[in-house]
């Protein structure tokens, strides 16, 4: 075996580093690609108030950069003094370090950048009777001299690790530079969209954003596709506590957030900024994912462009070489403000934009007619919709068929608990309306509700193949995924009614008995105030049987055998304390998923308004529990192109 010793360095004593070596190390740190010089860049031509910038980039900024702002400019004998080290307008003392503003504020940057390229920097202050100019190489300055400028600063970075090939070595291709390049440029657009800005590649122009409010600049930059499902996020506030003696400060939260609906497969369209400035930090994202858990599907992640504002004093922006990360004062604070906020946000209801009582009864009765004026008791609870009011007991086979008198062997000895012929079903709920044989459950007669008189989810025109729910709102056809919507109102229902208290339970008349295994039955044993929460009432009959006498009243179409196997599932891989509470949500998805109605259940025109209804009150009802969408709004115009009417 042959064993090697470790290098060890002999130094010939301490000496101070020279000027062009120290700024080199910097350079490593602040300036790792060209993308970080064009941050650095644009963040100094923002803080001299620029109200225009255009940016010209060459073989993605590895061969050249160049920014040209209208700010306010750096007077001749100063000029020099910008590509120094730590030479900086925005710092005097430790109280201004603490109460940063300005997106730049070390004086290192253009040192660093300096240090490794070929720069040229021209400036003209507002008031100059002309620009000056400094070139640098290699961190070697020449003489300031006169120049032509209108107003404002141009600063050229050439040959980018010219001088430290090894360093250049660790660049990748053009297009991958130019990506990065893109993407510092778009954060930096986004940040500040008042102030109109262009980026040109190899001389072709990417972007020409003109000044605007956030809405235009995240279209701009994002797409229609994004500002079509953002939701505006309004200024909110909450006291935070600051260092002794400073009282409270607010913190707001603006900007959008996009749909559930529109998520993405990374995270490349998530803008957060503290103060301005862009920023990546594991206590933001923690907070967004949490407010996004119940509505994002699998590993897919949400979009946003969310601006921070609060105290200067209560957060730390001097923790990392190229500023993206903070450190807050108060991180619990925060991160419960920024989860409560956007937890509120997605979790509106439809319901706000519902038409009055008189005008629903209007409706209603341009529906079904003078007797159809009055709602139907299907409306008011129909067969499918959950109840958290304990009622007189039940057979299993009552709650299975809805409350109908369904006996065992109607059930099918051989059907899995829960199955409901579909046919045998609308046979019994048909309507004079209802066609009899087709694939369509139910159809509509009579005048239509005058448009803008209509709720928000519209109301039922039938029900396609027992799956889907086609409806007519204001705007066009709504298409409903039957089972997904009533999967997430069934589990609203049952977090609402968790949090208050242990889960309402609904008695059998008959118990059911499910088999099970010997270590299931323990389990059942064990854990009965378990299942009690829950809103079971189980008793073990056998080693290998367990009586099922209650269920929760709030799912009283459940697959009973499947929901106590899966709960059963959860208390063995975390146990019952676990389950309810780090476990919790998913515990209560799983039984909202075997108690919501299934495919192929067929509903008469009040079951499926009553389901539109239940919808708009209840919330993120746009998805269900697994992140799909529940509905979606096919417009007129997207159905006129359909058939190319008006063409």
């Amino acid at each position: 075996m042959i064993s090697v010793s470790p290098t060890v360095a002999v130094t010939e004593g301490i000496r101070v580093l020279p000027e062009l070596l120290i700024n080199q190390i910097a350079a490593g740190e602040v300036v790792e690609r060209p993308a970080a010089a064009l941050k650095e860049l644009l963040e100094n031509s923002f803080d001299a108030g620029a109200r225009r910038i255009d940016v010209e980039l060459a073989h993605g900024g590895m061969k050249m950069i160049r920014v040209n702002d209208d700010g306010a400019g750096i007077s001749g004998d100063e000029l020099a003094l910008a590509l120094a080290r730590h030479a900086t307008s925005k710092i005097r003392n430790l109280d201004d370090l603490e109460h940063v503003r300005s997106l730049g504020f070390r004086g290192e940057a253009l040192a660093s950048i300096a240090a490794v390229a070929r720069v040229s920097l021209i400036s003209r202050k507002r008031d100059a009777r002309h620009a000056w100019r400094v070139d640098a190489l290699a961190g070697q300055l020449t003489a300031v001299e006169p120049a032509a400028l209108v107003e404002g600063t141009v600063i050229s970075v050439e040959d980018l690790y010219f001088n430290t090939p090894a360093r250049r070595k660790f660049l990748k291709t053009e297009a991958t530079e130019f990506s990065h390049s893109e993407d510092a440029f778009k954060r930096i657009a986004l940040g500040a969209p008042g102030v109109a800005m262009t980026l040109t590649h190899n001389g072709r122009r990417v972007y020409s954003l003109s000044a605007g409010t956030l809405e235009s600049r995240a279209r701009q930059l994002l797409g229609d596709e994004f500002a079509a499902a953002a939701i505006a996020l309004g200024q909110e506030f909450v006291a935070a506590s600051l260092p002794p003696g400073g009282g409270a400060a607010p913190l707001n939260l603006r900007g959008f957030i996009a749909s559930p609906t529109y998520s993405r497969a990374g995270r490349d369209e998530q803008y957060f900024f503290v103060n301005g400035r862009f920023i990546r930090d594991k206590l933001v994202s923690h907070a967004v994912r949490e407010a996004y858990q119940d509505v994002l599907h699998n590993h897919r992640h949400p979009a946003y462009v969310l601006f921070l504002d609060l105290d200067s004093a209560m957060v730390d922006v001097n923790v990392h070489p190229a500023k993206h990360e903070v450190r807050f004062r108060d991180s619990r604070a925060v991160h419960q403000f920024i989860f409560h906020s956007l937890n509120k946000c997605l979790a509106k209801p439809m319901a706000a934009a519902q038409p009055n009582a008189a005008v629903f009864a209007r409706a209603t009765t341009a529906l079904y007619g003078e007797q159809g004026s009055k709602v139907p008791t299907q409306v008011q609870r129909p067969f499918w919709q959950p109840s958290l009011g304990v009622e007189q007991p039940r057979s299993y086979y009552q709650v299975l068929s809805g409350g109908g008198a369904v006996s065992p062997s109607a059930a099918g000895d051989n059907r899995a608990p829960g199955y409901r012929n579909s046919a045998a079903f609308a046979s019994e709920h048909r309507t004079a309306s209802t066609p009899v044989g087709g694939t369509v459950a139910a159809t509509i007669t009579g005048a239509v509700p005058a448009l803008g008189d209509m709720p928000p989810m519209g109301f039922a025109l039938a029900q396609l193949h027992g799956v889907y729910v086609l409806a007519q709102n204001d705007k066009g056809l709504v298409l409903v995924d039957m089972h997904a919507a009533h999967e997430r109102i069934v589990y609203e229902k049952l977090k609402n009614a968790l949090d208050l208290s242990r889960l309402p339970s609904q008695p059998l008349l008959v118990p059911f008995v499910v088999a099970v295994s010997e270590r299931d039955a323990e389990l059942v044993h064990e854990n009965g105030n378990f299942f009690t929460a829950l809103g079971f009432d189980l008793a073990v009959l056998s080693p290998r049987e367990v009586a099922m006498r209650a269920i929760p009243a709030a799912i009283p179409d459940l697959d009973a055998s499947a929901m106590l196997r899966a709960l059963l599932d959860d208390l063995r891989e975390f146990g019952a304390s676990r389950a309810l509470t780090e476990q919790r949500n998913e515990l209560l998805g799983t039984m909202a998923c075997h108690g919501a109605v299934r495919a192929n259940r067929m509903l008469t025109i009040p079951e499926m308004n009553a389901l539109l209804r239940e919808m708009e009150n209840t919330e993120r009802s746009g998805q269900c529990n697994h992140g799909r969408p529940t509905w979606y709004q096919v417009t007129m115009d997207e159905l006129d192109k359909m058939f190319m009417r008006g063409r």
